[in-house]
């Protein structure tokens, strides 16, 4: 038998305001219109002031809990992925862990940006493949809206907060592409493209800084990659594209998803897309996307999920999941 880690629980939490395209009308050059057709976006959702990314990851950390009829001392770790968190240190995952009443296990988080949850997931896969854990919840949460240059029209509109969680389990599966959960994982990143891609500030400079974006240069890179990765990591599982039921990708621009399932010979029509209501929520776009994926009923148990991310770094990589 071969162990698999398999999604037996998710959810989603996304803050109380949300924030339309005409809200930024009154304060930068810009249009409803404007950010809809170079993004695919209409509306985000912010924190509220005081409200925090781990607050975020709690909240879908309990749906998440709830969905799959466990408790926070069934899961052996905690693992987050954010770019975004309360404090340099502790970890924003030791935060939920605790706001949980998780008394046992550990918890850690994963910093790759817009591929976090990617690389937080394989992270996950192979504690459970290796045997170190059996239960771990896995989650994507961010606050972008808090490294947001408002006077910067390309960057600001794009992203917004939100956080989404899923708990992976070890079952017993046959070893071939039947099985239900994590088929195969591929993870990537090249270091010299870091300045299309980055915030300009941290701890060694005592500042919080902003994120800047080439986004010419995003686009270029994102649509080879994202579509590279995703071959690889289908070729690995054996899957084949006729074969795919979905594609979750990360939700930042909607002509890169467009692009990407081009050339990946995939129709929209298999496509979850949530960026119009979300915008660009980082780490939390792909847990989020599948949440609501499962609530529309698009996602169905059974079906074969290619999902893949890249982000600052750059960083990239694609799971294929059966549900």
């Amino acid at each position: 038998m071969t162990i698999r880690s398999v999604v037996v629980g998710l959810g989603h939490y996304l803050p109380e305001r949300v924030v339309p395209n005409s809200e930024f009308e009154a304060s930068i050059d810009t249009s409803d219109e404007w950010i809809k057709s170079r993004s695919g976006i209409e509306r985000r959702h912010f924190a509220a002031e005081g409200e925090t990314t781990s607050d975020l990851a709690t909240h879908a950390a309990r749906n998440a809990l709830t969905c799959a009829g466990l408790t926070a001392n069934d899961l052996d770790a905690i693992i987050v992925a954010t770019s975004t968190a309360d404090l340099t240190f502790p970890s924003a995952a030791t935060m939920v862990q605790s706001a949980l009443g998780m008394t046992r296990g550990f918890a850690f988080d994963v910093q790759a940006v817009c591929a976090g949850f990617i690389y937080a997931v394989a992270n996950a896969n192979a504690l459970i493949v290796s045997g170190q854990a059996k239960r771990i919840m896995v989650i994507g949460a961010e606050t972008f809206s808090r490294i947001m240059d408002w006077n910067d029209r390309s960057t600001c509109v794009l992203f917004g907060d939100g956080a989404g969680a899923v708990i992976l389990e070890a079952q017993d599966g046959a070893g071939d592409k039947t099985d239900r959960g994590i088929l195969s994982v591929d993870l990537n990143s090249d270091g010299t493209h870091r300045d299309i891609l980055y915030v300009d500030g941290g701890v060694s400079t005592q500042t919080t800084g902003y994120l800047r974006m080439q986004g010419k240069e995003v686009f270029r890179h994102a649509v080879e990659k994202l579509a590279k990765t995703a071959t690889t990591a289908m070729e690995t599982a054996g899957i084949a594209n006729d074969e795919v039921d979905w594609i979750v990708p990360h939700q930042a621009n909607i002509r890169i998803i467009q692009g990407t399932a081009k050339k990946l010979g995939l129709s929209m029509d298999n496509v979850v897309v949530t960026v119009q209501d979300h915008g660009n929520t980082s780490a939390a776009s792909i847990p989020l996307a599948l949440s609501v994926g499962v609530d529309r009923g698009q996602i169905k148990r059974g079906d074969v999920i290619v999902t893949e991310a890249i982000g600052g770094g750059l960083a990239w990589g694609a799971v294929v999941l059966r549900w």
